[in-house]
C-alpha cells in the first residue's frame, strides 16, 4: 500500500459559500488518493449542521472548526470595503497551531484536478508565500507596479492560492505593518487583501504558474491568443497538466450566464456529489 502523505489546508469563508466550498473540498479529496487532508476552516458564522453535512462527503479528511472572534481583529481597520473576514488569511500564522510549520490556502471557488504534492513541498527558502498571478498583460503589471509601488522584480499575485511559510511569519509578521498600511491606503486599493499581500510581501513571494495553480477562463483565453493554433491549450492539455481551476471574477460556472471552457471540471465534480 502506498504511503498516506498529509496535507494541511486553510479556508475561510461565511455561510454564502458553502455549497460551493462543498465542492472544492471534495475536489480536493480526490486529487491524490493516497492523500490525507486537514482542513481548517476559519469562520464567524458556520454551524455544527454545516460542519457536519461537510463532514459526511469528502473521504480521508478531517474539519478541524477555526471560530474567529470579533475582538482578535479589533484594531483592524473595518467597513463595508473592508470585512474582518479579509484578514482571515492574513494572520493565519497568528490563530492556527503551532506545530504548523505550512500550510495551503485555498479559495472556496476553485477544484483541483490533479495531485498538489509537488506545491505543498515546496521550498521556501527565506520566501513568505508562494503564489501565482491571474492574469500577465504588460498593462496589468505596470498600473499595479505604480499603484502598489512595487519593485521591477516583483508580480502581482493572487491570493486565492497561497502556500504560507507558517514558521517564519510567526517571527517576521507584524500586524500593525498591515493595519497602518491599509489605513494610509485605503482610497487606492483595489482588492483590499490581495494587495496587501502583494505590496507588503512581493518581494518575499515564490512565483507559481498559473497554468499549473491558478487556472482561470481569463488567463487561457489570453495564452492561446498568443499561441499558434497546433500549440493552443484545449481542455485535454488542461486535464493532464493543471492542478487548480479557479473560477476567479464574476464568471461562475454555478451562476448563470457563465461563459467559458473550464466549468466542465466543476460540473464533474458537482455530479459526482450528486451521485454518492
Amino acid at each position: 500500500m502506498s504511503q498516506m502523505f498529509r496535507y494541511n489546508v486553510l479556508v475561510t469563508l461565511d455561510r454564502n459559500y458553502l455549497k460551493v466550498l462543498r465542492t472544492m473540498l471534495y475536489s480536493l479529496s480526490q486529487s491524490d488518493s493516497t492523500g490525507i487532508f486537514t482542513v481548517y476552516v476559519a469562520h464567524n458564522s458556520l454551524t455544527e449542521d454545516d460542519f457536519a453535512a461537510l463532514q459526511a462527503v469528502l473521504p480521508r479528511t478531517e474539519l478541524i472548526d477555526v471560530p474567529l472572534s470579533e475582538e482578535m481583529f479589533q484594531d483592524a481597520p473595518i467597513s463595508d470595503r473592508y470585512p474582518k473576514e479579509m484578514y482571515y488569511r492574513l494572520f493565519a500564522a497568528q490563530y492556527l497551531p503551532q506545530e504548523l510549520d505550512r500550510i495551503l490556502y485555498l479559495d472556496p471557488d476553485l477544484v483541483v484536478i490533479n495531485s498538489l504534492r509537488s506545491l505543498y513541498e515546496i521550498d521556501f527558502g527565506d520566501n513568505l508565500f508562494a503564489a501565482a498571478s491571474h492574469i500577465e498583460s504588460r498593462t496589468f503589471k505596470n498600473f499595479n507596479r505604480r499603484r502598489l509601488h512595487l519593485s521591477e522584480q516583483a508580480r502581482y499575485i493572487n491570493s486565492g492560492v497561497m502556500m504560507m511559510n507558517l514558521s517564519l511569519l510567526r517571527t517576521q509578521q507584524d500586524p500593525q505593518q498591515i493595519y497602518q498600511f491599509i489605513e494610509e491606503h485605503k482610497n487606492t486599493l483595489l482588492l483590499p487583501d490581495q494587495d496587501v499581500v502583494n505590496a507588503l510581501y512581493a518581494d518575499r513571494t515564490i512565483f507559481l504558474d498559473p497554468l499549473i495553480y491558478n487556472l482561470g477562463e481569463k488567463y487561457l483565453r489570453l495564452k492561446n491568443l498568443h499561441l499558434p493554433k497546433e500549440e493552443k491549450l484545449g481542455i485535454d492539455w488542461v486535464r493532464q497538466h493543471t492542478a487548480i481551476i479557479h473560477y476567479y471574477g464574476r464568471n461562475k460556472p454555478w451562476k448563470e450566464g457563465y461563459h467559458g471552457k473550464l466549468g466542465v471540471f466543476y460540473d464533474f465534480f458537482t455530479r459526482e456529489l450528486d451521485n454518492l
